[in-house]
């Protein structure tokens, strides 16, 4: 599948890394260093805009690397792209780590996946069918 994509950043068009990987990163488009301290959020442009068909959405994912070893994540995780949305993609960082964090410019600050979805219709009613889960949840089966 060919989706449109405009650059307007000084980065090369993202691309898997690996023949079976899921996500492409995403770079940061800024001229200046970014420090973004503890609990701080910032929202780095990429530069690029995308046009993707009806029935796809690009989702925003943290990148492992800079979660593990630095405590940075995507903010709004997994963050959505609609396809009718033809802004500059951005990324909300928050740093959870206890130290500040230099980003740079071109730096790899997520993963975009485009993953296809369905589309509903709501069918209001008055009862819904049983399961053996029931309404069990938030920890109901344990911890182990």
């Amino acid at each position: 599948m060919k989706v449109k994509i405009i650059n307007r950043s000084k980065n090369p068009l993202p691309q898997y890394e690996t023949e079976n990987s899921a996500g492409m990163d995403l770079r940061a488009d800024i001229v200046d260093d970014i420090i973004i301290n503890p609990l701080e959020r910032v929202l780095v442009p990429t530069g690029l805009f995308i046009e993707l068909p009806k029935g796809f959405e690009g989702q925003v994912r943290p990148r492992s690397g800079l979660a593990a070893k630095n405590g940075i994540t995507v903010l709004n995780s997994p963050g959505t792209i609609d396809s009718d949305y033809r802004g500059e993609i951005k990324v909300i960082l928050v740093n959870l780590s206890n130290d500040p964090f230099v980003l740079s410019a071109g730096e790899r600050v997520c993963q975009l996946v485009i993953a296809k979805h369905e589309t509903i219709a709501w069918e209001e009613t008055i009862i819904l069918s049983d399961t053996v889960r029931g309404e069990g949840g938030f920890g109901h089966t344990g911890l182990n």
